[in-house]
């Protein structure tokens, strides 16, 4: 099945993530951060931060959510059994850290056809509650065989 470049564009409703604690701490033991601010409460303070401060890779958790919907939005036509993950990318802007509430918004960046497979672009832009950006996602999904 060819591609369908009409939903360019689309943008969908956005997902809130509220940004815990425990979480912050759990993400960093599992990819191993080791740095004390996002460990230690008291270190993350003596540095400035109001709380905890959330990893980097910690933007997959609170911004992930919102590209579920357009993959498996009928409109795009991508065909989920034959995708593979193509890559992706973060621009980080304000630090996130533990008490934030991450809302986040997808949209579909690009749809195009090449060599037998498809590729469907998405953008995520995550803002904190008082609108700061702090993360700009591209997630690069490729289908096989279209």
């Amino acid at each position: 099945m060819p591609v369908n470049p009409s939903a360019i564009g689309k943008s969908y409703e956005p997902v809130t993530y509220a940004v815990g604690r425990e979480k912050i701490r759990e993400y960093a033991r599992a990819v191993g951060e080791t740095d004390p601010v996002c460990l230690d409460l008291e270190a993350a303070r003596a540095a400035g931060y109001a709380d905890l401060l959330a990893p980097p890779m910690f933007a997959v958790v609170y911004s992930a959510p919102s590209v579920g919907p357009p993959i498996f939005d009928p409109e795009i036509e991508l065909n989920f059994a034959m995708m593979v993950h193509g890559g992706q990318e973060f621009e980080w802007g304000a630090p996130v850290v533990a008490g934030d509430e991450v809302t986040t918004t997808a949209s579909v960046k690009d749809i195009t056809e090449a060599d037998g497979r498809g590729y469907y672009v998405f953008e995520s832009v995550s803002v904190n509650q008082r609108g700061e950006q702090v993360c700009r996602g591209t997630w690069t999904n490729i289908v096989r065989g279209v």
